[in-house]
């Protein structure tokens, strides 16, 4: 995976402080991992390496957009998404990354890839319910959004609701009451 190549971080050579590194994400970066859900991004991926003399601290950001379809209507739209995430990388006898927040690599490591950590920090900022800004206002008028409000029922669920309350009170229990009041 030639791809990924530009996101191994060769932390051997580097002197101990930070160290920044800028990636530019869009749907390339999604193929390599077979991800289909966008249809497009434009993510800007900030990592700063703090190296120290036993671990390395990471820390990523990152802010754009991907572009999705509604759940509701199906109209593709650039969906605003941004979060981050740090991540510790130690040195031991054998390769863990069991941890979501600790990783272990073997001490004669000198690159880290930090593709697949990218990766998971993008799709978990997606929300589950994706919904076009154009139908939270209003302003978006679509046949599926037609289709939905002339199918939505709005007297029948008024009359259930006044049925549901006479039937939830037990006669057995009106007769009880009754009772009370008569004294």
């Amino acid at each position: 995976m030639d791809k990924k190549k530009e996101f191994l971080i060769p932390f051997i050579g580097l002197k101990l402080g930070k160290h920044h590194f800028e990636y530019q994400i869009n749907k390339a970066f999604f193929e390599i991992f077979d991800y289909h859900e966008f249809n497009d991004s434009d993510i800007k991926v900030n990592v700063v390496l703090e190296k120290k003399s036993t671990m390395l601290e990471l820390a990523f950001k990152h802010k754009g957009t991907v572009n999705v379809p509604c759940d509701m209507t199906n109209e593709e739209f650039d969906l605003p998404i941004k979060g981050k995430m740090k991540l510790i990388v130690r040195f031991g006898d054998a390769f863990n990354n069991d941890n979501e927040e600790l990783l272990i690599v073997p001490h004669g490591e000198f690159q880290i890839d930090i593709s697949q950590y990218i990766y998971e920090m993008i799709v978990l900022s997606v929300p589950l319910r994706r919904i076009h800004p154009g139908v939270k206002d209003g302003s978006l008028n679509t046949e599926a959004l037609a289709k939905l409000k002339e199918l939505t029922i709005k007297e029948l669920k008024k009359e259930h609701t006044k049925e549901q309350k006479q039937e939830d009170t037990d006669p057995r229990w009106d007769k009880l009451k009754q009772l009370l009041t008569d004294k």
